[in-house]
């Protein structure tokens, strides 16, 4: 008993390759998971197809697991089983990965016979070299994302998008990724007589018709490039012996004051609510964090995966509510639990019995203030000499700010440091209320 999955190609009966066509002719019976392929009807007195199990399911995954089931009891029966799938068996065929699975399971064996996959006529259709970098998804995972999880400096098939629902879908994933002008190519039918490429703007994707199984969409690189890979490229470039030799030089210290600056730049951009600014100034801003994953890398620190990894893996611990089954009502719960759940961590860490440990300790110095009084008693604390907490109070947000400026212009009038002075207070009741 052997199950014997064999690719039909992208349509037309002379991309059939010649092991599949003497498969075919010398089965009995050839099961194919879906009867709408040109080249079954060569074979047609001999097919069975899972089509009726299509209308009886609610989703895919339970169509596929029905087939895949019934391949496998065939085969349990003692039969060898000839089942037939459209392209090639391991090219966008979900049911491929799954039979071979139970298949070693149950020590049965399995036999691919290679067939033209869509990717090979979808590329010829537009006149694309897969070797350029090419990506290639089930549409259907890709409108599932919220962000393409794609590098938009290479091209882009997304096969098997059959409705103008999914079309839809795809096109608001794109574009978080793609400007809505971005031209983008519908290839209808490739490998078959009845081929046809419609090229148009990202944004009108879902407005075009004739969708079904055997429609893709290429989405090709931007007209620049945009990937953080590509930065981190070009970073790396700049930190080798053929690079730049101030890039070269360059350690975590000595980018300190460069980050920091940034960070200020940012902020200032958002001050001003001025978003061309802000786009560049937070180009700037990636361009410091890139410097540093370079630098870690080549010192065997860390890795960019590292970075990400794991502040992905920190996103979803700290989001039950999104990625579990912890039940939130409000904004303010949310906050609870992410604190708890911080707490938690750091004590996993073996510093959980100090408030404080995790707060930066170079904020500035009313930030560092904000973030020590916000995990102390500080309110049991006596006010300095002279201040009226009742009159502080009820002043408004406009008056404390005048105030704050206030007593920092009068500290330098004093020719004190009012940067200085906070942080060292700050300092001080950090340690006086430390375990």
């Amino acid at each position: 008993m052997t199950i014997i999955i064999v690719g039909l190609g992208p349509g037309r009966v002379d991309l059939l390759t010649r092991e599949a066509w003497d498969v075919l002719s010398q089965a009995d019976v050839v099961y194919a998971r879906t009867g709408e392929h040109p080249v079954l009807s060569l074979f047609a007195s001999k097919v069975r197809t899972f089509d009726h199990v299509y209308a009886q399911a609610s989703t895919f995954a339970e169509v596929y697991e029905t087939i895949v089931r019934e391949i496998l009891d065939l085969a349990r029966e003692g039969h060898d089983v000839i089942y037939a799938v459209p392209g090639h068996p391991r090219v966008g065929e979900a049911t491929t990965q799954r039979i071979e699975h139970l298949a070693r399971e149950a020590n049965i064996p399995v036999n691919i016979v290679e067939g033209i996959s869509f990717v090979d006529v979808v590329c010829n259709a537009v006149g694309l070299d897969p070797l350029d970098g090419l990506s290639v998804y089930d549409a259907m995972l890709v409108a599932q994302e919220y962000f393409p999880t794609v590098n938009t400096d290479r091209p882009l098939v997304l096969g098997q998008l059959y409705s103008q629902d999914l079309a839809s879908d795809v096109k608001l994933t794109l574009l978080a990724a793609y400007p809505p002008e971005h031209p983008v190519t519908l290839v209808y039918h490739a490998g078959t007589e009845h081929v046809r490429v419609r090229t148009f703007p990202l944004h009108e994707l879902d407005r075009q018709s004739g969708f079904d199984h055997m429609t893709s969409l290429v989405v090709p690189p931007w007209n620049h490039p945009s990937a953080y890979e590509s930065l981190q490229n070009i970073v790396n470039h700049l930190r080798s012996p053929e690079g730049c030799p101030w890039d070269r030089k360059q350690t975590h210290q000595s980018l300190r004051r460069h980050l920091l600056a940034e960070t200020y730049e940012v902020l200032d951009a958002l001050d001003r609510d001025d978003m061309v600014a802000l786009q560049e100034e937070l180009g700037d801003l990636l361009l410091q964090i890139a410097l540093h994953v370079a630098i870690a890398t080549e010192g065997g620190e860390f890795l960019l995966g590292d970075v990400i990894g794991q502040h992905i893996d920190k996103l979803i611990r700290r989001h039950p509510h999104v990625f579990g089954d912890v039940h939130v009502e409000s904004a303010e719960e949310v906050v609870r639990n992410w604190e708890a759940i911080k707490k938690a961590e750091k004590a996993a860490r073996g510093n959980g019995e100090d408030p404080f440990a995790s707060i930066p300790k170079a904020l500035p110095a009313l930030m560092l203030a904000a973030a020590v009084a916000s995990r102390g008693h500080w309110q049991e604390e006596d006010p300095p000499l002279g201040v009226d907490p009742v009159g502080v109070e009820r002043l408004t947000p406009d008056e404390f700010g005048r105030l704050l400026f206030w007593l920092t212009a009068w500290a330098k009038q004093k020719g004190w440091d009012a940067e200085t002075l906070l942080r060292e207070a700050t300092k001080r009741w950090m340690r006086a209320h430390s375990p």
